[in-house]
C-alpha cells in the first residue's frame, strides 16, 4: 500500500533555480531505486515561495530504505544546504477551505 507525500521546500535566498534542479532529481532517483510508484510527482508553488513536491512511496519500508541509500541521501543533503523544509501550517494557503497553488511542470 503506497502512501502520499507532500514535500514542502522553501529555497533560501536566490536559491530557487538549484531547488528547482535537484527537485528533477529527486523522483527519478526514487523511482530508480524502486522506492516510490510510478505515479506521476505534482510540483506546486505556494504565494510565499515553498515549493510542494506530491509524490507517492511505494510502502512505509521504502522510506526507511530511502534513508539508508548513499546515493538518496547525498541528495537529501544538497537540499538540506539549499532550503528548509516547511509544514502545510506554515502556509497561508492552508487557511483556505480550497487552497490552491501554482503548477510547476517538470
Amino acid at each position: 500500500m503506497g502512501k502520499i507525500v507532500l514535500a514542502l521546500y522553501k529555497p533560501f535566498e536566490g536559491k530557487e533555480n538549484e531547488l528547482l534542479e535537484l527537485i528533477k532529481e529527486h523522483t527519478p532517483l526514487l523511482l530508480k531505486h524502486k522506492l516510490i510508484t510510478s505515479r506521476k510527482a505534482i510540483v506546486l508553488k505556494s504565494d510565499n515561495g515553498t515549493i510542494i513536491e506530491i509524490f507517492e512511496w511505494r510502502s512505509p519500508k521504502a522510506i526507511d530504505d530511502a534513508h539508508t541509500n548513499e546515493q538518496i541521501m547525498n541528495l537529501w543533503n544538497k537540499f538540506g544546504e539549499i532550503c528548509s523544509y516547511e509544514t502545510l501550517g506554515s502556509l497561508e494557503e492552508s487557511k483556505a477551505i480550497f487552497p490552491n497553488f501554482k503548477v510547476l511542470d517538470f
